[in-house]
């Protein structure tokens, strides 16, 4: 049986490995519409995001999610900026991440 404490790498879990690259490439995009149509404070906001969802370990994921969905405040939020065709996209994907990575935490080392 495996140990639940041990965090296993990125490739051992391909299917928050394949979520978070889903998430990094919506990333791209809405941090290229960022800098596009000259959004400073979500360029900064969004400019290591891609490379976080691309390279953290499992045990960091969470975190970059939860900071890629907390753009979508209720009162100051990301929608507010820019066009739905990115933003929507990227808090799907987002959302999908969270969803993988709290099933995984629910089912390993069992």
């Amino acid at each position: 049986m495996a140990d639940p404490g041990l965090v296993p790498a990125r490739h051992e879990t391909p299917e928050i490995d394949v979520a978070a690259l889903e998430a990094a490439r919506a990333a791209d995009r809405l941090l290229a519409a960022a800098v596009a149509v000259g959004s400073e404070r979500w360029a900064r906001y969004l400019a290591a995001m891609p490379g976080r969802l691309r390279d953290d370990p499992v045990s960091a994921l969470r975190a970059t999610a939860r900071a890629g969905r907390s753009a979508f405040g209720p009162k100051d939020s990301i929608r507010d900026a820019l066009p739905a065709e990115v933003t929507e996209p990227f808090l799907a994907s987002i959302d999908r991440l969270l969803k993988v990575i709290a099933h995984w935490e629910t089912h390993r080392g069992g």
